[in-house]
């Protein structure tokens, strides 16, 4: 399948729209994700610092939700986000935040979260920043993301 993937410039415009079913069949050589059917490219390896705070961060929440409900999360790890009642195949937002935080477990399943999420971090990197500012954070906010 060839299509033209989105920079991460936020203001770079996309000819083409794409769905969940189409995600699923990209290949996994390249992680993307797709937002209101636009895809974007992901930083194919994090930096060494970037992991590092991430992994301090997921070692926090973990201790503290030890024998809670909630679950934690790391990338790669799917949050799909419908915006309404469409199939499955049809959802046109699928996210990888950084760490995903989910109490209700009847949002999971074996390909990640369907739904909003109780919590999800973003890890503000150069190649990521704008995107993360802009398009993530008015899109948490509109699927009702609680922190």
């Amino acid at each position: 399948m060839s299509f033209k993937v989105r920079e991460t410039n936020p203001v770079a415009a996309s000819q083409e729209t794409f769905t969940y079913g189409d995600y699923e069949k990209w290949p996994e050589d390249r992680r993307r994700e797709l937002i209101d059917g636009v895809p974007y490219d992901m930083t194919p390896a994090p930096s060494r610092k970037h992991q590092e705070i991430l992994g301090e961060i997921y070692l926090q929440f973990a201790n503290c939700l030890k024998n809670k409900s909630c679950k934690v999360y790391l990338a790669p790890f799917d949050v799909r986000l419908p915006q309404g009642a469409e199939s499955e195949e049809m959802i046109r937002t699928v996210v990888q935040p950084d760490l995903t935080i989910v109490c209700d477990h009847s949002k999971l399943d074996d390909k990640g979260c369907l739904g909003a999420p109780d919590l999800a971090i973003e890890i503000l990197s150069p190649h990521t920043a704008a995107k993360d500012l802009k398009i993530k954070l008015d899109l948490y906010e509109r699927v009702a993301v609680k922190e």
